[in-house]
């Protein structure tokens, strides 16, 4: 009789922590916020930040899911309280890590409110983990709704070194020693978007090399073990010879050994896949990437699912993009299914999959609720991963 009530509370205990067995991270695009930033590049005059794009959208063709209205309403990210209901929610339907897109232009942060205002003053912040992307793209009016050209530049996302090695001591300090921050192997994690930015900036690859071995030793002498570079795998990742005798081969993955990353994971499946087509088909195309990341990258892969694509709300209306058909939670929820098998099928990796995305209601990928799928697609993060809370 012992033995079987050792056996049901064995089995009772694995089906109540199962959620636990899985680091399911939603990224994050912090600018529904008033930065003053985007002042100075003209930007969001009713100072909401890019809420002004969402509620200002209008449907361009028959059918289109336009203006997507979320079910909370057009809020204040920097605000302590709604940060805390972003974070209790997340919990409760299995998302228990935040990817943070992060800026650095012009060597000043920017959109660092949602993070530094609103989600590290919350007071449950402690209850999700949270690590950084760096977003270092250029900034351009693609963030403008009114504007027909999107190649006008605001900031450049090249980065020297020098400035590099100044912002790394606030991101050790401010960030990577705080106790919820996200670690592999015990080390903080961070992520690099753009590989090519990067590797220009620094002025070639021996030269990015250099300053990611730096940032590694200054974070191991900060007393944390070093550092987990991970890199975002698309066309930004450049194939190079550089840094790898002996390998005359052109690869992706020559590029990531010449500079020490980690692992790899996507952002979006736009970056692989033409969105012109219907969800499911768009997303068969980009997780048939994974087989070849197993054979062809030599570091871990994390899976990624993306929610949907459409940018039309960065567009003049009279300028109609390509938009994914007929997604929804039912058929997200496959490819859930798809990136935890994918986990379950390599233990030896940390079981992290990455979700484009939490907010990102600019490009219709989203997980926070709106008036026409409520929480459905929490759900499906829940009924895949089980809840945190």
């Amino acid at each position: 009789m012992k033995k079987l009530f050792y056996l049901l509370a064995v089995i009772l205990l694995s089906s109540c922590t199962t959620s636990t067995r899985y680091d399911v991270a939603a990224y994050i695009w912090p600018a529904y916020q008033d930065d003053p930033r985007w002042q100075e590049i003209g930007l969001f005059g009713d100072h909401k930040g890019e809420w002004e794009a969402i509620y200002k959208a209008e449907p361009k063709f028959e059918g289109h899911r336009q203006p997507r209205v979320p079910s909370w309403g057009y809020f204040d990210e920097t605000s302590p309280a709604m940060q805390e209901k972003i974070i209790h929610t997340a919990l409760e339907y299995g998302v228990n890590t935040f990817i943070f897109d992060w800026y650095w232009f012009e060597n000043r942060p920017f959109l660092e409110g949602a993070l530094n205002d609103g989600f590290l003053k919350a007071g449950n912040n402690e209850k999700m983990k949270f690590y950084i992307m760096w977003a270092n793209h250029t900034a351009n009016s693609y963030w403008d709704r009114d504007e027909y050209d999107k190649s006008i530049d605001y900031w450049s996302g090249l980065v020297s070194s020098e400035v590099m090695d100044g912002f790394t001591d606030h991101l050790i300090n401010d960030y990577f020693k705080r106790p919820n921050y996200y670690r592999i192997d015990g080390k903080p994690v961070f992520c690099i978007y753009e590989i090519a930015n990067f590797i220009e900036g620094m002025g070639g690859i021996d030269e990015a090399r250099a300053a990611l071995d730096a940032f590694r030793l200054k974070a191991a002498e900060a007393g944390l073990g070093g550092l987990h570079l991970q890199a975002i795998i698309w066309g930004s990742l450049p194939a190079s010879l550089s840094g790898v005798p002996g390998d005359t081969e052109p690869t992706q993955d020559n590029t990531l050994k010449a500079l020490g990353f980690d692992s790899v994971t996507n952002y979006q499946w736009c970056h692989l896949v033409p969105t012109d087509r219907e969800y499911t088909e768009w997303g068969e195309e980009a997780i048939a990437n994974w087989e070849d990341y197993d054979k062809e990258i030599s570091v871990p892969y994390f899976p990624h699912v993306s929610i949907d694509w459409d940018p039309n709300p960065r567009y003049p209306v009279d300028c109609v993009q390509n938009c994914v058909k007929d997604p929804t939670p039912a058929k997200f929820e496959v490819f859930l299914r798809k990136a935890k098998d994918y986990v379950d099928a390599h233990p030896g990796q940390a079981p992290l999959v990455t979700i484009n995305a939490w907010n990102e209601w600019s490009e219709g990928s989203y997980l926070e609720p709106d008036e026409e799928n409520g929480y459905g697609y929490l759900e499906a993060v829940r009924n895949v991963f089980g809840s945190v809370e």
